[in-house]
């Protein structure tokens, strides 16, 4: 079965190609669709649904979309559904993703209180009315600076307790393992292996 993944970015794929072995994941500028779609809704679950439909709507294959990010309690919530976007109305600009670790980490100045998770919110959309959601979660902590190399966005900063190291410094194989992404993936694909 061939997916469109609503999104453009190579982390993402690469980051579901195992959870989704067997099918054939793609891109919409490979099924000749410009694809791009405004984050406005209030939840993960608002914006996920968004994309799903929004590609849904020019493709007669099913979508797989999903809305992630970081969410700290000790800042209300922040960066939560504006976690790719943090800090850009504040400096006018969107920042790269060292300046956007930068100012959380600003941001938890003087916090004691470092817990956070990461939330994944994923939908397979097979037509208008027929849609699947899952939303998962991983809990740890914010570091007061960042450690390893691996992974991309918050991996450097986001802490995990049972493991003792930064996502960043797992290998790619064991975070994909325990991410809230992967997680969500692993939901949704059961759900797909489950059709008839």
């Amino acid at each position: 079965m061939r997916i469109v993944l609503a999104t453009e970015n190579r982390h993402k794929v690469e980051e579901l190609a195992d959870i989704f072995s067997g099918y054939q994941l793609l891109l919409p500028s490979q099924i000749g669709v410009d694809y791009h779609h405004d984050e406005t809704g209030d939840s993960f679950l608002a914006n996920a649904m968004g994309k799903a439909r929004s590609l849904s709507a020019r493709t007669e294959l099913p979508v797989v979309a999903d809305d992630s990010g970081l969410v700290v309690p000790a800042l209300g919530g922040e960066p939560g559904i504006y976690s790719a976007r943090y800090g850009s109305d504040i400096f006018g600009r969107p920042l790269e993703t060292v300046e956007r670790n930068n100012y959380l980490l600003e941001r938890m100045g003087g916090i004691e209180n470092r817990r956070a998770f990461f939330v994944c919110c994923m939908v397979l959309q097979l037509s208008d009315d027929r849609f699947f959601v899952a939303q998962e979660t991983v809990e740890g902590g914010i570091l007061h600076e960042p450690r390893g190399l691996g992974g991309f966005g918050y991996d450097p900063l986001f802490f995990l307790p049972d493991y003792g190291k930064a996502v960043a410094e797992l290998p790619e194989s064991e975070k994909n393992r325990i991410s809230h992404r992967g997680r969500a993936g692993r939901r949704i694909r059961a759900v797909l292996d489950s059709l008839e």
